[in-house]
């Protein structure tokens, strides 16, 4: 079968290829580049916990040598601090008052490390200088052209567009990408530097000094801080002298009116925009990350909703891939990661006017400048509604019938919690550590099995009804057992899908139930290949589809940038 072509070899793209290798799918990476990244250190993201720990999994090795996680939280206001958090460097840490520290890294640095897992990948073929100007879909699958130095025709069962903002992929298809322009601007630098707050990431609104309303510094390694400061949307252009005032006051201001030593590395200005494309599939193709939204506003982090495209799509593909997964799994990308998208840029361009100005609507809400802080700053630490991560209750793929549940702390089509669990081999792991794998989760919760040896507690009890439940079921699933999970009673069992969301929790034992909720949750279609789990046999290498002489390549329809 032909591999999935992904347009684009941005962060989105690369992970998506490492996602799709792990469920055993080939893929074609496109890329417009030279293939190197360029070190800019002023140019960095943000990840969530967990799609930190879904990167890690996909064979980042960077996320640990060139990547930060802050030991805590500051928000000040004028002179006054506001909010102060320590946050748990322990990456399952959930507690409201240490919350888990999310993952500071600068982008090149990522992608280099995705890069790294991709050379040692041998479902992944990386083409570099390859840029796309034709798609052309049929019943059985897509065929693309690329030009530049090794000009070629493309074949792939499905494409995916993770080709940015300008995305050739998006304009080729037609798709519309509206949206506001230029919602909020700011001047960056990277300066290696010591402020008193090692480790600790600051908001500093309404700063006592000139120059900004307000400035974020989250800590990088080796000592570099990355420093914004919010401009005015239609302000004028920094210059670098304005820059470097900005830099002296506001480190002066931070360290008792002396400016500190300092080193600066690098430089921007950073304009977002809020758009939302009209349709994220069309036929065999898709569109991620950038190509598909854009925002960043008050908090909100766009490459990691690109991340989470692409953990969602991955598992559908795979399963499309290996089993002729139906429309209705297709389609639930877009239901799902659109609808996540549309409520946190609402949420975004609602809070602006608010966070922004200076009277109007935020004299009618409650909690004043103390609301205002907190909702800033769970947009930065990946909780709230500006950033908490995304839930799917409203899903195409949820039971229509939801038959006998039993109540979690947990809402179906919300991330589970990443507890302790055995595994069918007996090793002891996290839950996290089961996923992406392509198969369904099934949860036993099994209070005290922690003291007994696995060969005597897998043969008794409800375990061998469970495994041939299981078994049973229409798509491959692993049994799993946890001593406990949180707001579950004794014999709950939890199902849960390849990307970590939770189907349904049931009391005991229920096959009917079992089975409705997975065949729901794969969309219904029949697998072609029932109990061959994926990546048993190694797909073959993706091919170049070349044209016979007497065919001329088709001119380019479309010009766009990734």
């Amino acid at each position: 079968m032909d591999p999935v072509i992904i347009v684009g070899a941005g962060p989105v793209g690369l992970a998506l290829a490492l996602a799709l290798a792990a469920q055993g799918v080939p893929s074609v990476v496109l890329d417009e580049g030279s293939g190197k990244e360029e070190p800019r250190p002023a140019r960095s993201v943000v990840l969530r916990e967990d799609m930190a720990a879904w990167a890690e999994r996909l064979g980042c090795a960077t996320l640990r040598d060139e990547g930060v996680r802050w030991v805590g939280w500051r928000s000040l206001r004028r002179k006054q601090q506001t909010r102060r958090l320590e946050l748990s460097q322990v990456p399952h840490g959930d507690d409201e008052t240490s919350p888990s520290a999310p993952l500071h890294i600068p982008q090149h640095a990522l992608a280099r490390g995705l890069r790294a897992a991709i050379a040692g990948q041998g479902l992944v073929q990386l083409v570099t200088e390859a840029r796309l100007d034709t798609i052309e879909q049929d019943a059985d699958g897509i065929t693309a052209h690329t030009r530049g130095p090794g000009a070629t025709w493309w074949r792939g069962s499905h494409l995916v567009g993770c080709d940015g903002a300008r995305s050739t992929v998006r304009k080729l298809l037609g798709v519309r990408f509206p949206g506001r322009t230029a919602v909020e601007r700011h001047a960056v630098a990277a300066v290696r530097t010591e402020l008193p707050w090692p480790g600790q990431a600051l908001l500093h609104r309404q700063p006592p000094w000139r120059g900004s309303d307000e400035i974020a510094a989250r800590p990088l390694p080796d000592g570099v801080w990355r420093i914004d400061w919010l401009l005015p949307p239609r302000g004028e252009l920094v210059t670098p002298d304005a820059l470097v005032s900005r830099i002296r006051d506001t480190l002066a201001g931070w360290c008792e009116g002396t400016t500190p030593p300092y080193e600066l590395i690098d430089t921007g200005v950073h304009t977002l925009h809020h758009r939302l494309a009209r349709r994220w599939r069309v036929g065999r193709v898709f569109l991620a990350g950038d190509a598909a939204h854009l925002l960043g506003a008050v908090g909100t982090q766009g490459l990691d909703e690109g991340l989470r495209d692409a953990d969602n799509l991955a598992w559908k593909l795979a399963y499309a891939w290996h089993h002729g997964g139906s429309e209705t799994l297709l389609d639930s990308y877009q239901s799902e990661r659109r609808t996540a998208v549309a409520s946190r840029l609402r949420a975004a361009d609602q809070s602006l006017p608010v966070l922004r100005g200076g009277g109007g609507l935020r004299t009618y809400i409650p909690g004043g400048t103390r609301g205002h802080d907190t909702l800033l700053t769970e947009g930065h630490l990946g909780r709230g509604p500006l950033g908490a991560p995304p839930e799917y209750p409203h899903s195409p793929l949820a039971a229509t019938d939801p038959g006998v549940r039993t109540p979690v702390a947990t809402r179906p089509g919300a991330p589970v919690r990443d507890v302790p669990v055995t595994a069918p081999d007996g090793a002891t792991v996290r839950l996290r550590d089961r996923l992406g794998r392509g198969l369904f989760l099934v949860v036993l919760v099994a209070p005290g099995t922690g003291v007994w040896d696995r060969r005597h507690w897998k043969s008794a009890g409800l375990m061998p009804r469970l495994v041939e439940t299981v078994r049973a079921l229409p798509a491959r699933a692993e049994v799993l057992v946890t001593e406990a999970y949180p707001g579950a009673a004794a014999h709950a069992v939890l199902l849960v899908r390849p990307d970590g969301h939770l189907v349904a929790a049931f009391s005991g034992v229920r096959p009917e139930e079992l089975y409705a909720a997975t065949d729901a949750s794969r969309g219904g279609s029949t697998p072609r290949e029932a109990g061959k789990a994926p990546g048993d046999t190694a797909p073959p290498k993706s091919e170049e589809v070349p044209r016979p002489a007497s065919e001329p390549a088709p001119s380019s329809t479309a010009n766009g940038t990734g």
